[in-house]
């Protein structure tokens, strides 16, 4: 693809949205920012145009700034659409600065394709950049209830300064909506309850890329946040759409699909199987804990730290069917 140059926008300010689990060791306060070193950040151009940085397997700290999603930016023929911004303020300025080595073309748009920090907390760095922040219309609501909690618990681990504050969404997508960049035109889907309650996918026509956000995990185990069984909906109705590969929220810059949602969806069955036999035996939540899925143990990373929860919140909604 031939790439316009045009003069860069530079961004910087706030930030955006929610946090991961993560918090810094005992007796450990936030590192200071000009003393981080993080790694050098890079991106792999999964198709024409499309580029991805891969996120480490890690929860936040000082010395990832929150580097922990898959994120990037698609580049069409008169502006940018950046997928997901980033972790952190540190980590949105360093995907601008890659921005800006590849392309002078304007961002146009600064898609979230959900509430997560990992996912959104970088846009702050493109504040000054003009371009419209594009999100699930239920993301509003969300950063409402969550937002403030949010920003705290990464400022905890990052230091104020680091994690900065989250911006508000000026589109909102309902259902469906369209980004054109200028001889491509982005296709965005607002998705009913699953990861979370505000997921939303990107589809680029032209290269048949599905940029699937958190609604997809690669070898970092899932992380219910919204409802399983909404969740295994969603994506039963994504395996017919019309492309060739994925971007995960976490795990390789990109997928064969629907081939690489084998795992994440036995995992999520298991889940499902095992919880409703445990209730029809009349076992009870700290069982499940306990005992649910352990067979996917060996399978995914981060395992011990989100299964756990992933049971709990699949067994308060097991449990009323």
């Amino acid at each position: 693809m031939t790439v316009r140059r045009r003069p860069a926008m530079i961004g910087a300010a706030a930030a955006l949205l929610p946090f991961p689990a993560a918090q810094a060791g005992p007796g450990a306060g936030p590192t200071p920012l000009d003393t981080v070193k993080v790694a050098p950040f890079g991106t792999v151009e999964v198709a024409p145009g499309i580029h991805v940085r891969h996120g480490v397997h890690e929860e936040a700290t000082a010395d990832n700034q929150d580097g922990i999603a898959n994120i990037g930016f698609i580049v069409g023929c008169s502006g940018v659409a950046v997928i997901d911004p980033g972790g952190s303020r540190s980590d949105g300025e360093r995907l601008q600065s890659r921005i800006r080595q590849v392309t002078d073309l304007p961002v146009r748009a600064v898609v979230m394709t959900h509430l997560h920090p990992d996912h959104a907390f970088g846009a702050g760095a493109f504040a000054a950049s003009g371009a419209a922040f594009v999100a699930h219309a239920r993301l509003a609501d969300s950063l409402v209830t969550r937002g403030e909690f949010y920003r705290n618990r990464l400022a905890d681990t990052l230091g104020r300064d680091a994690a900065g504050d989250y911006a508000r969404p000026t589109r909102l997508i309902e259902a469906t909506g369209v980004i054109d960049l200028g001889g491509r035109r982005l296709s965005l889907r607002a998705h009913p309850t699953a990861h979370t309650d505000n997921d939303l996918s990107i589809v680029d026509p032209q290269t048949r890329t599905l940029w699937a956000g958190d609604l997809l995990f690669i070898d970092r185990v899932p992380a219910v946040d919204g409802s399983i069984l909404g969740w295994l909906r969603v994506l039963d109705e994504m395996t017919t759409w019309p492309v060739d590969r994925a971007v995960p929220g976490h795990g390789p810059a990109a997928v064969p699909w629907p081939q690489a949602l084998a795992a994440q969806h036995r995992y999520l069955t298991t889940i499902v199987r095992e919880v409703r036999g445990l209730i029809r035996r009349g076992g009870d939540i700290e069982t499940a804990v306990a005992t649910v899925a352990q067979s996917e143990r060996g399978h995914w990373q981060l395992f011990d730290d989100y299964n756990g929860r992933n049971v709990t919140a699949a067994f308060k909604e097991l449990e009323w069917e």
